[in-house]
């Protein structure tokens, strides 16, 4: 079953296709124009943006925070009832050198504030921070994809794995547009794993 979309798509693998085709044109936009430039970085706020930027034309929930439980493989992201706190919180974590931006990378995906998308857009959302604080990008080419599949897995208890990963692909070519776009390129690292279930869970 194929979420709902503005794109009257009831197959999942063709709503991917598109989706992936739609996002990759939108994400390009938002480099290219500078827009991305202009979005607060570091916030819920900023990555709210860049969600929506990136999906509105698939979505109507783009940039809007998620309203059901979700979870992928065994693994479920925080629930609604905490997610808006969870969101404030993870605003005022500090994100002054590479150790803090991570942790707060890896707080926001454990959030996994969207329906859809989150990998795409939280990636985004990384990078200009570490461009803005340590002049920094993912080169994501450099990252494999089933070492950032297992260290994102386990980076809720031990953030280690995922910083040396991340450490390890840093580059100084934070303007250069194809290293911008590997990062799209990439959306099966997180998202193409296994597909999110929607919980009816209690909020207790």
């Amino acid at each position: 079953m194929a979420l709902q979309n503005k794109l009257g798509i009831t197959n999942a693998a063709e709503l991917a296709r598109s989706e992936e085709r739609l996002s990759k044109a939108k994400a390009l936009d938002l480099f290219e124009t500078g827009l991305l430039d202009t979005f607060e970085v570091g916030t819920f706020a900023g990555l709210a943006k860049i969600h929506k930027h990136l999906f509105d034309d698939i979505y109507d929930f783009a940039g809007q925070m998620r309203t059901v439980n979700i979870a992928k493989g065994n693994f479920r992201f925080a629930p609604v009832m905490y997610l808006e706190a969870a969101l404030k919180n993870i605003d005022l974590m500090p994100q002054t050198n590479f150790d803090e931006i991570i942790e707060k990378y890896v707080e926001m995906n454990v959030a996994h504030p969207f329906r859809e998308g989150n990998g795409r857009s939280t990636r985004i959302w990384l990078d200009a921070i570490l461009k803005k604080e340590i002049q920094r990008v993912v080169d994501w080419s450099n990252v494999d994809k089933e070492d950032y599949f297992l260290a994102m897995e386990r980076s809720p208890i031990k953030t280690v794995e995922i910083k040396v990963l991340l450490k390890n692909a840093l580059t100084d070519k934070i303007n250069d547009r194809e290293v911008y776009m590997k990062g799209i390129d990439a959306s099966y690292y997180y998202e193409g794993y296994s597909v999110y279930k929607t919980e009816n869970l209690k909020n207790s």
